[in-house]
């Protein structure tokens, strides 16, 4: 009776988690429209990018049922569920910005990059946009191919498959992101891609999927959001 009360309160806090974030998408949208004509440039979600997140909802109550931890598992230590992760992602946000602005584009940009956006709507558009892939990228496919690695052969070989779906999930978002040019770009670009989602995709089935959102939210915290402050405030003065 215990583990089934403590099963409905997971599923219940992963749905006001996700609540949460879909809210803070919405601001999001509301706000972008709101500057929009001042900024030719700005990324703005629609309804439809909130619409599209409700298809992770489903996956919500299947956590605990594919041995992964709930959004806020009390098993999980905050220091692994967001600090270090969150520490992490920074690293790689870091290495990015000396690797691609110090050393690739050390010269003044003179007008925001695609990849940066005013602050501070960065702040909700980076935050949705983390979202958004961490459902996607991680939430949805692990879970899926967990379930199936339950059902099959009645989870005999349940760690080849979460093995075949940490290398699947870890390898799309470099290989989508490659750059068009530049050996070293390209191999950098590709080896950090691959090494993030790598630790992410580790990170989601320790410590859930708030642990690997807070890794990517740590490299978005440097490499959109901060540098973002110092081009459009600094450079762009």
């Amino acid at each position: 009776m215990e583990l089934k009360k403590n099963g409905a309160t997971g599923i219940k806090n992963n749905l006001l988690i996700y609540f949460l974030f879909m809210v803070v998408a919405a601001i999001g949208i509301f706000y972008g429209n709101a500057i929009k004509s001042s900024h030719s440039f700005l990324r703005v979600w629609d309804h439809w990018n909130l619409l599209i997140m409700l298809l992770g909802i489903p996956f919500l109550f299947l956590q605990s049922k594919v041995n992964l931890p709930n959004f806020w598992e009390l098993s999980v230590s905050i220091k692994n569920r967001l600090f270090l992760p969150a520490i992490i992602g920074a690293i790689f946000g870091i290495l990015d910005i000396l690797v691609i602005k110090v050393m690739l584009h050390p010269e003044p940009y003179t007008e925001l990059p695609p990849f940066l956006q005013p602050f501070p709507y960065s702040i909700f558009l980076y935050f949705s946009g983390a979202f958004e892939i961490e459902v996607f990228y991680r939430l949805i496919p692990l879970t899926l191919i967990l379930l199936l690695g339950k059902w099959y052969a009645k989870g005999k070989y349940f760690n080849a498959f979460f093995w075949v779906a940490v290398i699947l999930t870890s390898l799309r978002e470099p290989l989508e992101q490659l750059p068009n040019e530049g050996t070293l770009l390209i191999i950098y670009s590709l080896f950090t891609g691959f090494l993030m989602n790598l630790l992410q995709a580790i990170y989601f089935k320790k410590s859930g999927f708030l642990a690997a959102l807070s890794l990517r939210l740590g490299h978005y915290l440097f490499w959109h959001i901060l540098l973002g402050i110092y081009v459009e405030y600094i450079e762009l003065v």
